[in-house]
């Protein structure tokens, strides 16, 4: 007595739900899936050797290798020091590395590079012994001591030395004067007319001679030379000496 049902439909597609709209028996299209690259592990923060306090042979060796490219004038002492951290900090921003005064695995990398191993001679004998005495006038006041033999500047108050940095003279023929001075005019931005080059952060003491930072000095070491004045190729330590100095400071220049 009811009314008669609709035969299922047979054949291909027989059973599939479709969408409204959509063509009975034609499959739906999918979005291709898209596979994303799986995110690149982040960079692992370079590994500290060795930092201000640290002892050892190996810091013995980082600081030949520092002497041998000019950033450390002593000898090595085996020890960590205020100097080492200075000279790791120049080497770092010379270089374009972080500035930690740290030596960490890609400053040291980049120091074998450029060094070669030292003897056994560069690690203990030459730092074995303590640096030189400074000449008797630097030992009262505040003094730009400069020691011509041993090529380095110490700024010294009442007798302690604050900071010591590597710096180059005058060659043979426009010599660097030797005797007793005082600092006379300061110039953050100097530039010489004479020779047309940049002086900065000049401190002149004699004449047109001044303590100042070259950007030659720091690019070629000492295979230059000046016109007479004294070049420091650490421009950070030089630029703290700057602020600390003043007119009327005295300069010894002696060998």
């Amino acid at each position: 007595g009811g009314t008669a049902r609709a035969p299922a439909p047979r054949g291909r597609g027989a059973g599939r739900p479709t969408t409204p709209g959509a063509a009975v028996g034609v499959p739906s299209k999918r979005a291709p899936s898209v596979r994303r690259p799986a995110p690149a592990p982040p960079a692992r923060p370079a590994r500290v050797l060795w930092s201000r306090g640290a002892t050892g042979r190996d810091v013995r060796e980082l600081q030949a290798r520092l002497h041998q490219i000019g950033w450390l004038v002593d000898g090595p002492t085996g020890t960590y020091d205020d100097l080492t951290e200075r000279a790791v900090n120049g080497f770092q921003r010379k270089r374009g590395l972080p500035r930690t005064g740290r030596t960490d695995t890609v400053t040291w990398q980049r120091l074998l590079a450029m060094t070669r191993e030292p003897g056994r001679w560069e690690l203990y004998r030459m730092g074995g012994q303590p640096a030189a005495a400074p000449d008797a006038r630097c030992l009262t006041g505040r003094v730009l001591c400069i020691s011509k033999s041993s090529r380095t500047l110490r700024w010294m108050v009442d007798g302690r030395t604050v900071s010591t940095m590597a710096v180059r003279f005058g060659s043979q023929y426009t010599p660097t004067r030797e005797g007793v001075f005082h600092v006379y005019w300061k110039s953050r931005h100097h530039w010489s007319t004479l020779y047309r080059s940049p002086m900065p952060y000049a401190m002149f003491f004699s004449g047109g001679q001044a303590v100042h930072y070259s950007y030659d000095f720091a690019a070629r070491g000492y295979a230059g030379a000046s016109h007479g004045c004294v070049n420091v190729r650490d421009e950070g330590a030089i630029a703290d000496l700057y602020a600390r100095v003043r007119d009327g400071d005295k300069v010894v220049v002696y060998r």
